[in-house]
């Protein structure tokens, strides 16, 4: 039987099925985070730190934990990138929006949704550059929404995978064997553990009980514990056990064949990305 488990910090959770999210039906995002009061402060702010200060009110729960700390480095970012644009207050209040709920569908899964993300933010990005009401608005010429992709794609989207580490919980593969045909007999355990215990190993148990006791004593048994042969287990005791060395190292075969087939398929995802990216970039300087 497998069980999937979804570790949150150090509390395992079960559930039945991971699925990748349908991608949401893009929206116009005018005003829908930083209001239009937040976009004058920050254009009177001259520094970085008065940046964060009013992005951490408006866009970050607590500043103190290293994963708002990412957010908030990332949507900083952004306020330069738009700067260096010239881009308005609507313009950019829409941009951190646009940035912020490709962030949210990405991290709603911890299964690779690369493309859907892509696909995500081209959608926003048009529902903000064709003017269509009230379906859409024409806020973004063409040319700035190449300048947007570009950077989303050799910012974000380059670090996809890191940020997919942090702001999703590690998934494991539970597994659980039970045998067909074979009874489950409590007291087969303990009777193989005293019969396959050999001599050695009483006379080290007899060595740490005197050694907690702090008497040093020289047992008399141990030399009829050497002397003492050892009866032969039941056959069918050891049968079971064989079945059972067979089965667990079957199982550790079966476990490194699939976590050397995971690690290709990472690799490969990741090598499809970078493809990706570099296509893209190509695409973009060839329409410059």
């Amino acid at each position: 039987m497998l069980s999937r488990f979804q570790r949150q910090g150090r509390e395992m959770k079960p559930f039945d099925k991971i699925m990748v999210p349908q991608v949401p039906k893009a929206r116009v995002l005018l005003w829908a985070d930083l209001k239009h009061r937040d976009m004058e402060e920050i254009e009177k702010s001259k520094s970085t730190q008065d940046i964060e200060r009013i992005l951490c009110r408006a866009l970050v729960a607590d500043e103190s934990q290293p994963k708002q700390r990412v957010l908030l480095e990332l949507y900083t970012n952004l306020v330069r990138f738009c700067r260096e644009q010239n881009f308005n207050k609507e313009q950019t209040s829409v941009l951190i929006s646009i940035i912020k709920n490709v962030h949210q569908f990405n991290t709603e899964t911890s299964l690779n949704n690369t493309d859907d993300c892509l696909t995500y933010c081209s959608e926003l990005l048009l529902c903000h550059s064709v003017r269509r009401p009230p379906f859409s608005i024409d806020l973004f010429n063409s040319e700035q929404v190449t300048h947007i992709l570009y950077y989303f794609i050799n910012t974000y989207m380059r670090h996809y995978f890191l940020y997919k580490y942090i702001f999703t919980p590690e998934v494991q593969l539970d597994i659980s064997l039970s045998y067909t045909g074979i009874p489950k007999d409590t007291d087969i355990e303990p009777t193989a553990k005293s019969q396959s215990e050999s001599p050695a190993d009483e006379e080290r148990e007899t060595e740490r009980e005197t050694e907690m006791d702090g008497e040093v004593q020289q047992s008399s048994e141990l030399p009829e514990m050497k002397t003492t042969e050892i009866k032969s287990p039941n056959p069918g005791l050891s049968s079971k056990s064989d079945l059972r060395t067979i089965v667990e190292k079957e199982v550790r075969n079966e476990v490194m064949r699939l976590s050397a087939q995971l690690q290709q398929e990472l690799k490969n995802s990741a090598d499809q990305l970078n493809n990706a990216i570099s296509q893209l970039e190509t695409n973009i300087q060839v329409k410059k």
